[in-house]
């Protein structure tokens, strides 16, 4: 399983490209060269970008889901409705789709975020105001790590 961390900060060019971190492109390894399909965050005004393994392993799951059921249905459209295959160009940077990048309000200044399997893209100015909203992580971190076993000598 890829394990992506970082924080960067990169800029969009009048083409909607991004030069894509070296220190991620080096945690990819050849995951980077296979590609990546970005699409819509589920939870907020921001895109995620999937080596192509992860989204494939995601799809399955999907694939698996009883279309003839309307929640499902609608779910499966609107979840892979924005999906878009992209690689990297001959420099290592990315297209960003405009849908997605209007959709995410991104315009010149880009947070980039490993975040464990996937990649977050953030417009800079948002990803700050979600830093700053005022959660209790504490009370976060309790209600959805609290029931796990940290001691059970399982690596996975």
């Amino acid at each position: 399983m890829t394990s992506l961390i970082g924080e960067y900060d990169c800029k969009v060019d009048a083409k909607g490209r991004f030069m894509f971190p070296i220190d991620l492109r080096k945690q990819l390894e050849k995951l980077f060269e296979n590609g990546f399909v970005i699409n819509r965050n589920l939870h907020q005004k921001c895109l995620v970008l999937y080596p192509l393994n992860e989204w494939e392993k995601l799809n399955k799951k999907l694939s698996k889901l009883n279309r003839l059921i309307k929640a499902n249905d609608v779910f499966v459209r609107k979840f892979t409705g924005g999906a878009t295959n992209v690689d990297a160009d001959n420099s290592g940077r990315l297209l960003l789709p405009k849908s997605l990048t209007d959709y995410a309000e991104i315009k010149s200044d880009l947070k980039v975020l490993g975040s464990n399997n996937v990649i977050e893209l953030w417009d800079k100015t948002l990803y700050e105001e979600f830093l700053n909203q005022d959660i209790d992580i504490e009370k976060l971190a309790e209600d959805v790590l609290g029931g796990l076993n940290f001691n059970d000598g399982i690596d996975e």
